[in-house]
């Protein structure tokens, strides 16, 4: 086999950034075509509560809004800007992959709480993947988004595993509240430590624990404080690595 000439590997590259529009196109559409999704619906599992304590509450997700609008600029900013530049080629794969699972998610969710459960850590490992392989270099425009984009997954995805988990009664509602925020935030450490996101992805996981200690207020204490702590431990320590990183 011949080896791909320089006209080659551009051509993939303009291929590869038309693709990663289109998927964001497609993300943002067919979430917003999906049927009104405010969590698992009670039907869905045996022992579903009506509010599980590990979901936050209904505002937080209105960070989809921010991440939707970011990752579409930054793939058209990528298309036209940055089609053939390599270090914005080799992050759109993992990337594409992800947002073409989450243009489906909430079609799946309303079927499948445990299909949706496998499908939003894929979403999440194909995300970090991603984030792994973006540049300081272009920070506000491509590593930021994409860090928005994962740390809200990471927060997403135990809070999806937790609602299926005590739904099913394999673990107590409180339980496995406390857990799953437990575990959030301990992979959110580890994503910052290898991989220093910068602040985007602190922000967007401890978004998604405040919304947890916000549902919470009022309901169980030791759930609202932990989930408070973890916002705490989060910025902390990215106001610790921000010695050490760029942004």
């Amino acid at each position: 086999m011949t080896e791909p000439t320089q006209s080659d590997r551009i051509d993939s590259a303009r291929m590869r950034a038309i693709l990663t529009v289109t998927a964001a196109v497609a993300f943002i559409v067919l979430s917003y075509a999906a049927p009104d999704f405010q969590g698992y619906r009670t039907d869905q599992m045996p022992f579903a509560e009506p509010q599980p304590p590990v979901q936050p509450a209904g505002y937080a997700f209105s960070i989809w809004g921010a991440i939707y609008l970011w990752l579409l600029i930054s793939a058209g900013y990528g298309l036209f800007r940055r089609a053939e530049h390599p270090e914005w080629d080799s992050h759109r794969w993992p990337l594409i992959g992800s947002m073409v699972l989450g243009a489906g998610w909430i079609w799946l969710a309303v079927v499948s709480p445990i299909a949706a459960t496998i499908s939003i850590f894929a979403m999440l490992a194909l995300a970090l993947i991603a984030l792994s392989r973006t540049p300081w270099q272009e920070f506000w425009l491509l590593r930021a988004p994409v860090g928005l984009y994962s740390g809200w997954l990471t927060a997403a995805a135990f809070t999806s595993l937790g609602v299926v988990l005590s739904g099913y009664g394999l673990v107590g509602g409180r339980v496995v509240a406390l857990l799953m925020i437990v575990l959030a935030a301990a992979v959110a450490l580890l994503v910052m430590r290898r991989l220093r996101p910068g602040g985007a992805y602190p922000f967007a996981v401890g978004w998604g624990l405040a919304g947890i200690a916000v549902a919470n207020a009022g309901r169980h204490v030791d759930i609202m404080v932990l989930a408070i702590l973890g916002v705490i431990l989060l910025a902390g320590f990215w106001w610790f690595e921000r010695a050490r990183t760029p942004g």
